[in-house]
């Protein structure tokens, strides 16, 4: 008996969401999913659908939500005795705590989902698919050895279920072996695990079964194949490009293509334009690692022929590389290992919960997880441009209306921001009416459109059904973070004094018009 076998509403809509994120629609997936925790009361159906929401924000990359969603997802599993679940819930929780920096957590979900994907005793499709989430969040935080193993078990349940073997081929998971060896100076054994990726390729060509792959696989297998180009060792098989074509709505494989392109720039001798490229890519760090963009930087310089930016570029990559592995080696010094243990792991728990990381009217992060982001951001050597934004007759709102309606306005607006972000970017509500964005890898071009974009959806909202007579606008100022290490309280501090100066001006130049 599988997991849907225990639920008895709206299974059928459950499982064409399901259907739809394997096929890369993960926002009609995010639309069916809503309905259905609009429409259903049973406990089963509800904890299945916030799980799979979770996965289709984390595919979509919509960041700012995670936090919520966890929360959410939690709440609904917490008191069920379904092993699969809590197994599927903490490796989601796993990829999300690991793209919010946050990896002592990351590294503790891992623990517990394969604990309890262990104890599930049907070989079904969605603890296959649980396994799969697993073996994905191992990969992303480069524990290779345990990704192979859980995309090995996720097989072995699929099988029994009946899931042809290429919906698991997991490309990505090798792909990020390999860059993760060239970004530490071994090219040869990145190369390797290219070339044995492009065989697996080769193998489902050949078999009539390439039609099949996810089109997030094709997109890994397109990848992995420009990568090989730009290291000069061009494979045969499909066309790269067309390859990374197929990505559907998933942000991962949006990423490949933008720097799959930045690869096939540089293997068909057009280096400045892959540079070119470069400069615009808005990409995760996550992906393919923070050392990525650094890395085919280095390449395209060395075939320009600048090789001194090249060498400057690759050093860049080393120390991304060696950050990251500093940073995973520390959590386990500090005690991870121990912490994971019955009664700690409770308490930790139990501490996560309990501590004050989202704002409880609006959903978003608070000044805390805010601080959170922007340290960790900055510390992988990101520019971070912050924005202050104050709402512009909110004390009219509560004056005239009373503070439900001002609760309801906050609320609106927090969701018309988040509406109009770059995707990547982060929002936060720092105390009463003002709310934090926070732009990596940004300046204050971009920042200066994110303001006309925020300031445009603010007016076109309809406010007059809300809060009749009472005009809301928004002042905004942006102010660019400058400092790392034991200088960084300092540096966001001076940051949001900048920010919130021009925010003021902002605020007058409106009064004045």
């Amino acid at each position: 008996m599988g997991w849907l076998d225990r639920v008895d509403d709206q299974v059928d809509a459950l499982t064409h969401a399901r259907d739809l994120q394997e096929a890369s629609r993960s926002a009609e997936a995010v639309g069916v999913l809503d309905r259905v925790l609009r429409t259903t009361a049973d406990p089963y159906t509800k904890a299945d659908a916030l799980v799979q929401r979770l996965c289709a924000l984390i595919n979509l990359g919509r960041t700012a939500e995670f936090t919520r969603a966890i929360e959410e997802a939690s709440g609904a599993v917490r008191d069920l005795p379904e092993p699969y679940l809590h197994g599927h819930l903490n490796a989601l929780a796993a990829l999300a705590a690991h793209h919010q920096g946050a990896l002592d957590r990351c590294v503790m979900h891992l623990v517990r989902a394969s604990r309890a994907l262990k104890a599930a005793e049907d070989r079904d499709r969605d603890t296959a698919w649980g396994w799969h989430d697993l073996a994905m969040a191992y990969s992303y935080l480069s524990f290779h050895g345990h990704a192979l193993g859980a995309i090995e078990r996720a097989r072995q349940h699929g099988a029994a279920a009946g899931i042809p073997e290429e919906t698991f081929a997991a490309p990505g998971i090798r792909l990020r072996n390999a860059v993760a060896l060239d970004h530490n100076g071994d090219s040869d054994g990145c190369l390797r695990v290219l070339r044995d990726i492009a065989a697996d390729l080769a193998r489902f060509v050949a078999d009539g079964r390439a039609e099949r792959l996810r089109p997030s696989s094709l997109a890994a297998y397109g990848y992995a194949a420009a990568r090989r180009t730009a290291l000069g060792d061009p494979p045969d098989g499909p066309e790269p490009a067309r390859l990374l074509d197929h990505s559907g709505d998933s942000a991962r494989a949006r990423d490949m293509r933008q720097l799959g392109h930045v690869c096939l720039a540089v293997a068909d001798g057009r280096p400045i334009e892959a540079i070119t490229r470069l400069d615009s890519a808005r990409v995760s760090a996550e992906t393919l690692g923070a050392a990525e963009p650094s890395r085919l930087r280095s390449i395209a310089f060395s075939r320009a022929g600048d090789h001194a930016a090249a060498h400057r570029a690759d050093r860049m990559a080393f120390r991304l590389a060696g950050q990251r592995n500093d940073r995973l080696r520390d959590v386990y010094i500090d005690g991870i290992a121990a912490r994971i243990d019955h009664e700690e792991m409770r308490r930790e728990a139990a501490r996560y919960e309990g501590e004050a990381l989202t704002d409880p009217l609006t959903g978003l992060p608070n000044r805390r997880q805010l601080e959170r982001h922007i340290a960790s951001v900055v510390s992988q050597g990101e520019r971070v441009v912050i924005g202050v934004c104050d709402l512009d007759g909110f004390k009219a709102v509560n004056t005239h209306h009373g503070h439900h309606s001002g609760d309801l306005v906050l609320q609106r607006i927090a969701g018309v921001i988040n509406r109009v972000m770059r995707r990547g970017d982060f929002v936060a509500r720092y105390g009463g009416d003002e709310f934090v964005v926070v732009l990596s890898g940004a300046g204050m071009a971009e920042a200066a459109e994110v303001a006309r974009r925020i300031d445009a959806a603010v007016r076109t909202e309809d406010w007059e059904s809300l809060v009749p007579g009472t005009p809301v606008g928004v002042s905004i100022g942006f102010a660019e973070v400058s400092g790392t290490g034991t200088a960084l309280r300092d540096a966001l501090g001076t940051a949001f004094e900048l920010a919130d100066r021009e925010m003021l001006r902002a605020k007058n130049r409106t009064r004045a018009s």
